[in-house]
């Protein structure tokens, strides 16, 4: 037996030893980046907006938009405003049933017997494309929902109250144009109906203008924005967007007269040009709230909101009409952003998200050709 003491394994080793283990040559191995394979790197953000001076219908190019995120996208907006109108409806109509009112008769365009809760209910219905195209945008196309509403990701409160103060005395003029027309042509007949009174007319206005800016609003954000950016994701021109959401948007109204539907396919082309030469949604749902709101006034006015349709059913008149008002709104908005200084290209940074004054687009890149 040796006397030498067996070693102490507890003991820090001697000065100058190695450490063990030795790490190898090469060890632990990298990325090509640098950092370890099994080392987080930084967390990439949930959602990344268009580069900087990217044009409206361009706002889905972040670099994120492969072939199972379009086809996702695509088909969440498809669905989703196929079925949640469908489900508004149905909790509306199961609402109607537990508080024991009428139904309309059957064979009609109508479900609740009141002409004015239906019409509010199909509005509502209508209304739920807004919150549709913000989720489908985020989690399938991993982009801000606001960049939906313009290229500065928001919606310009300020700019959307200028296109308004534009487009009701326009629209005003335009269906007092018509009215005055049909009574030449028809006489009295034409403004024929029965005044509901002051308290059934201030009630139908309170109901229906507080949901018209969300059906308007929401028809926008798909047809003038989501449709127009989804083509755009992988189309330099922003014109086959436009033609094919305008085509649909006629479509999504029903097929009444001729005339009605080339109203709505006429309209919806100044519409997405419109949009694109703004950089955002405003004008249009201005337009487009202006209006509903007249045209459902003059609607409720004359008592005839039981046998309402909607623009598909227009007149040949409303048609000669459009031919002169779409484009005489759409051009004087487009004077009047170009002399606010109204951003149509997306900002380059943080502290370029006000909305400039006159200042000019980023100069390396060229406006789109709309």
């Amino acid at each position: 037996m040796s006397d030498t003491p067996p070693p102490n394994v507890w003991a820090a080793p001697p000065a100058g030893a190695p450490q063990w283990p030795a790490p190898a040559q090469g060890w632990p191995p990298t990325a090509p980046g640098g950092l370890p394979f099994f080392t987080a790197g930084p967390p990439q953000p949930r959602t990344e907006t268009a580069p900087a001076g990217s044009a409206y219908h361009e706002q889905a190019r972040n670099g994120r938009q492969k072939a199972p995120q379009r086809i996702g996208e695509f088909a969440l907006v498809l669905v989703g405003n196929l079925a949640v109108p469908l489900v508004v409806i149905a909790f509306g109509a199961l609402a109607w049933y537990v508080l024991g009112l009428d139904f309309a008769p059957d064979g009609g365009d109508r479900i609740l017997g009141d002409p004015l809760a239906d019409e509010a209910l199909g509005l509502l219905s209508i209304a739920t494309g807004i919150p549709v195209v913000l989720l489908a945008v985020r989690w399938c196309g991993s982009r801000p929902g606001g960049t939906v509403a313009s290229v500065v990701g928001r919606l310009r409160w300020g700019w959307l109250a200028r296109c308004a103060a534009v487009a009701f005395p326009l629209i005003v003029l335009q269906m007092g144009g018509l009215a005055l027309w049909g009574y030449l042509s028809e006489g009295e007949e034409s403004l024929a109906g029965d005044f509901p009174g002051w308290s059934g007319f201030l009630l139908g206005l309170v109901v229906l203008w507080a949901l018209i800016p969300f059906q308007a609003a929401a028809e926008e954000f798909v047809f003038r924005g989501w449709l127009a950016q989804f083509f755009g994701g992988f189309l330099k021109s922003p014109w086959p967007g436009i033609v094919i959401a305008s085509a649909l948007f006629a479509v999504a109204h029903g097929f009444g007269e001729w005339s009605g539907f080339a109203l709505l396919f006429y309209s919806a082309l100044w519409w997405g040009w419109l949009t694109i030469r703004t950089g955002g949604l405003e004008a249009v749902i201005a337009v487009h709230v202006a209006n509903n709101m007249t045209a459902y006034a003059i609607t409720v006015a004359l008592g005839q909101l039981a046998e309402s349709g909607n623009a598909a059913d227009a007149p040949w008149q409303a048609l000669v009409l459009e031919l002169v008002a779409a484009p005489a709104y759409c051009l004087l908005i487009a004077k009047l952003a170009t002399a606010h200084g109204v951003r149509r290209l997306s900002p380059g940074g943080p502290a370029d998200r006000a909305e400039p004054t006159g200042r000019a687009e980023p100069a390396d890149r060229a406006e789109p050709a709309v």
